[in-house]
């Protein structure tokens, strides 16, 4: 009875379940704040900031696209072949590419112009989800090469 209550391990399966929930969270990291501006008073050390979400500007909606089509390589990788979530590195490079256009082409933050006037500063700062998408990106590029060039271990069954 135990032996039918145990899971039924399917060897080559670890990449592309990390591939998928690699994906999954790339999905999410495309909703947060990529980029903001802030001003702040500096003898009241009081301030305001607005945020940009990445799926504000079309490239975080492709990011989005990108994190959503890795997520079916990942299932597909879970469900026919492992091989087949090598195929993320695609949409990971392409997430990796609009993730660095969004800041080096100023996304959401067109005024890219630090103002400090002593009693006020204005600055553009990037968020914490900018960072976490293109770290979610750059780990499907290396999971999917990983998933590609995994050699089969004696007695594993591919």
């Amino acid at each position: 009875m135990a032996e039918d209550l145990q899971l039924v391990r399917r060897p080559g399966r670890g990449y592309p379940l990390a591939v998928t929930a690699v994906a999954a969270l790339l999905v999410f990291c495309a909703i947060l704040p990529w980029a903001g501006v802030e001003a702040r008073i500096g003898v009241l050390g009081a301030g305001v900031s607005g945020d940009v979400r990445g799926i504000d500007d079309g490239l975080g909606v492709f990011a989005l696209l990108a994190g959503l089509a890795a997520l079916a390589c990942g299932l597909a990788g879970l469900l026919a072949h492992p091989r087949l979530a090598a195929l993320a590195v695609l949409p990971g490079g392409l997430a990796v590419a609009a993730t660095l256009m969004f800041q080096l082409q100023g996304g959401g933050v067109r005024d890219r112009v630090s103002v400090d006037l002593g009693l006020l500063s204005v600055t553009p700062v990037i968020r914490a989800g900018w960072f976490a998408t293109l770290a979610c990106a750059l780990a499907l590029v290396v999971l999917g090469v990983l998933a590609l060039v995994r050699r089969a271990r004696p007695g594993a069954q591919s």
